[in-house]
């Protein structure tokens, strides 16, 4: 350490010079928002009174928030954005409702209101009874099988229409507060119940549901028998 005008300055150290490699948008936990970001890798060097001489390996990479500076691990990315947090909750709803829509049959006009109401809720506010039932007769005539029929399956709203509910759902559950994965599957559960109790169609997909949110299966029973229950 050396004294220059009456100030301290370093003699040596490490320094890093960082390289931005790539950017996007991410959701910064220190700002609690969406962000943009710079993906960037470092060169460390030993240096003597300021200049760099000696390398002393990489860092990095590292996510830099662009507002506050922040570095984060490459980890930070998994968090969905909020925008994006946003897309996956409503494809969610919307894909739950398609699948007990599915497995119940859509002639009931309560079932289609109850359903097109939590979609719209969810933030498809152009949502149709129309809209739902063509999706319905759509995944009809691709699976072979009419809705509401029951074989007795593991996956009776269709094997596709099962894939598609694990490629909506997992994703978004880590995500979730447990109240949050729980009002997912009671707006399935009411949308079953909007004509009657849960055929054994209706119940087998929602069973789904709750493996996909990772809702262990005591809970998801508890959950379906109490939406049973008029508060």
């Amino acid at each position: 350490m050396l004294l220059v005008r009456g100030r301290k300055q370093c003699v040596w150290g490490i320094r890093t010079a960082w390289n931005t490699v790539g950017d996007g948008d991410f959701f910064c936990p220190d700002c609690g928002g969406d962000r943009n970001y710079r993906r960037r890798t470092g060169r460390r060097r030993f240096t003597v009174l300021g200049i760099p001489l000696l390398p002393r390996g990489y860092v990095g990479p590292v996510i830099e928030c662009a507002a506050c500076q922040t570095h984060f691990g490459t980890e930070a990315l998994d968090h969905p954005t909020t925008v994006r947090f946003s897309a996956m909750l409503r494809d969610a709803v919307h894909t739950v409702a398609l699948a007990v829509l599915a497995a119940g049959g859509t002639s009931s006009r309560t079932v289609r209101v109850t359903a097109v109401a939590a979609v719209r809720a969810a933030g498809f506010d152009d949502c149709t009874e129309d809209q739902l039932t063509t999706l319905i007769d759509a995944l009809a005539a691709d699976t072979g099988r009419l809705p509401g029929a029951y074989e007795g399956t593991p996956e009776p709203c269709g094997a596709a229409l099962a894939i598609e509910l694990h490629e909506a759902l997992e994703p978004l559950a880590p995500h979730l507060a447990p109240a949050g994965r729980e009002s997912i599957l009671l707006q399935g559960a009411r949308i079953a119940l909007a004509d009657g109790p849960y055929s054994p169609a209706e119940r087998e997909v929602l069973t789904i549901v709750g493996g996909a949110l990772l809702i262990c299966p005591d809970d998801t029973a508890r959950l379906l028998a109490a939406a049973r229950t008029p508060s």
